[in-house]
């Protein structure tokens, strides 16, 4: 495993990555509403990015992903693949932006509500925010991987909900997907200890049903077994002397 620590100029670069990355989510978030097609949300963030930030939306070709941005609703897990679909009123949506600017990526997701929210989507929604926020919480030097995990596992179950075990978050930079993998369960005091200069993503994927996922046939949408909700919210972390800067806040600067 080779964990790249960023530089000060490195971590500059992070933060105007991250900081485009979390305003293509402010932006789209007034375009979400009943009747719109993921295909036109993918189109909306595409021409934001690359016209009005002047930056490459990263998953676009990323081994041969065919759009600039995912979308995954209701059931779908992650890695959606924008398309002819309509949002209904009810639905729930991931929406994930990468963006590469100054060959640094800066990586954050949300959970939109499309219409009036149904009560199960809005908790379920709820309890993935709250589990990325107690992963983020903690992080500082000295701590390691597995205690991220943990307290996102025990929190997420106490719900009566599950985590999602197949994909993880991961470290990030000039590549897209670095080391470490940061697992979304686990067991405290496990795993690699956490340095100044770290960065990584914590993007919990909680299910309210079974953890059990699958892949479809187009070989990138993940889905649930059980076909139950599923929510997920992700953050870019970097680990500070003392403790932690979240690189992706949008223009509340909530976490």
């Amino acid at each position: 495993m080779t964990v790249t620590i960023k530089n000060a100029e490195d971590q500059e670069r992070m933060r105007v990555a991250g900081r485009l990355a979390a305003e293509v989510l402010d932006m789209v978030g007034d375009h979400i509403a009943p009747g719109v097609t993921t295909g036109e949300l993918d189109a909306i963030c595409h021409d934001y990015i690359v016209s009005r930030q002047q930056a490459i939306p990263a998953p676009l070709n990323y081994r041969g992903f065919p759009k600039s941005i995912c979308t995954s609703v209701n059931h779908v897990v992650c890695h959606g693949i924008p398309g002819d679909r309509k949002l209904k009123n009810g639905d729930i949506v991931n929406v994930d932006i990468t963006v590469i600017k100054e060959g640094f990526h800066g990586d954050t997701s949300r959970m939109f509500q499309v219409g009036k929210p149904t009560v199960q989507g809005r908790r379920l929604s709820d309890v993935a925010h709250e589990a990325m926020r107690r992963g983020i919480s903690i992080v500082r030097p000295g701590i390691r991987l597995g205690d991220i995990g943990h307290a996102i596992q025990t929190y997420v179950e106490a719900n009566h909900c599950s985590v999602v075990r197949e994909y993880c978050g991961h470290g990030i930079g000039r590549q897209f997907h670095e080391d470490p993998q940061v697992l979304h369960y686990g067991r405290p005091d496990t795993g690699l200890e956490l340095q100044p200069g770290m960065t990584f993503t914590i993007e919990p994927m909680v299910n309210a049903g079974r953890r059990h996922v699958k892949l479809l046939p187009d070989g990138w949408t993940v889905v649930t077994k059980d076909h139950s909700l599923s929510a997920q919210w992700e953050h870019t972390v970097l680990v500070t002397q003392d403790g932690y800067e979240v690189m992706t806040l949008g223009a509340s600067g909530e976490i």
